[in-house]
C-alpha cells in the first residue's frame, strides 16, 4: 500500500516533465545519429561547399576554431 502510493505521488509530481524530457531525448538521439554517420555530415558540408563556397569557408573556419578552443579547454580540465 505504502510503496504504491508513493509511486502515484512521484508520478504526479514528473507528469508535467514527460513531454519536454521526451523532446530532449529526441534531441539526444539526432545528435548522436549524426555524429555516429559521418558521411552523412561530410556529404551535407560537400553540398555546401559547392553551391556556397564562402559560406562554406566561414562554417570551416567557425568549426575549426571551436575545436581548438575545445581542445584547450580539454587540456585545463
Amino acid at each position: 500500500m505504502q510503496s504504491q502510493k508513493e509511486r502515484l505521488e512521484f508520478a504526479r509530481h514528473f507528469t508535467p516533465w514527460e513531454k519536454p524530457l521526451s523532446w530532449a531525448d529526441k534531441g539526444i538521439d539526432a545528435f548522436h545519429f549524426v555524429r555516429d554517420n559521418p558521411l552523412l555530415w561530410t556529404s551535407a558540408f560537400a553540398a555546401l561547399a559547392h553551391y556556397k563556397p564562402k559560406l562554406a569557408s566561414k562554417v570551416l573556419a567557425l568549426g575549426w576554431g571551436a575545436i581548438k578552443v575545445l581542445k584547450g579547454a580539454k587540456k585545463l580540465v
